[in-house]
């Protein structure tokens, strides 16, 4: 409760910058009350507007395919349970649940050792003859760089992502497996008709806390893999409240967008509570 406290309730305080032009220089007290200026100018802008339309589009394109790939930790979570070999099976969930603990930092630097124009890839291909010039694999912008965050993201949270589901295989009753297979069932029938519809509790509540955290991509992934090729569109709602808060020297402008992403987040969160008790006969907070 102490840190829920410190690290979610007291920075709360910060808001009242979005009401001030602050300067960091003469501080709270010397700087200019402005009131409503900086929301007003999010809205009132054609400019601001705009950036804001592609920032958004970019966070929910990122949201929406990390909620489209948010199956496939349930698929690998249940054929890795089939695995019968224990030392495979330990083996292979340790594989993919390291690069959970590899910060964002070293994993760009693995990108850029693998993926840059003079990466090992690149080097690869020109020396075996199929390609002539090197791949800009990590400066192209436009909007395949969704897919790319998509991906690493993917490589780096499946293993983690698929322990809960293999937590919640656990705790099925092994009389289901048992019957199924004195009727005849063979794996892939038991697999689909009691380990999928056992798991789907768990999965629908995962989905619904993804969907009421919507525009909460965190910003470490895009700020390192972002450059002047690719910012267009891989500038989330996290990141672009860093860059126009400490890059851009606007931190009363960055208080005011984070504090409409906190609000609409809180909205999607009960919303989605209330379709859960609506659909499921119980909350999810």
């Amino acid at each position: 409760m102490v840190l829920i406290f410190l690290f979610s309730y007291f920075p709360l305080y910060g808001w009242i910058y979005a009401l001030y032009d602050y300067k960091p220089a003469l501080g709270l007290a010397g700087s200019e009350f402005v009131g409503l200026q900086w929301f007003q100018l999010m809205v009132n802008s054609p400019t601001q507007v705009a950036v804001l339309g592609q920032v958004l589009t970019n966070t929910l394109a990122m949201s929406f395919l990390g909620i489209a790939t948010s199956i496939l930790p349930v698929a690998f979570a249940i054929f890795l349970n089939e695995i019968k070999t224990p030392w495979f099976r330990s083996t292979v969930q340790t594989l993919t649940t390291m690069p959970n603990f590899i910060s964002w930092v070293l994993v760009y630097m693995i990108a850029f050792s693998l993926f840059s124009s003079t990466g090992l890839v690149n080097d690869v291909l020109i020396d075996s003859g199929l390609i002539t010039a090197p791949m800009k694999m990590l400066d192209s912008g436009g909007e395949q760089v969704w897919i790319t965050m998509t991906l690493w993201s993917l490589w780096k949270g499946l293993g983690w992502g698929a322990i809960i589901y293999l937590a919640a295989i656990a705790g099925i009753d092994p009389s289901l497996y048992e019957s199924a297979k004195l009727d005849g069932a063979n794996r892939f029938q038991t697999m689909w008709h009691i380990t999928v519809p056992q798991l789907m509790p768990t999965y629908i509540v995962l989905l619904m806390l993804s969907i009421a955290n919507l525009l909460n991509n965190g910003m470490e992934q895009y700020y390192v893999f972002q450059n002047a090729f690719n910012k267009e569109h891989i500038e989330v709602l996290d990141l672009y409240v860093y860059n126009i808060g400490l890059t851009g020297n606007s931190l009363s402008m960055a208080t005011a967008v984070g504090m409409l992403k906190s609000l609409i987040s809180v909205i999607l969160l009960f919303t989605v509570n209330l379709i859960a008790k609506r659909t499921r006969g119980a909350s999810i907070i």
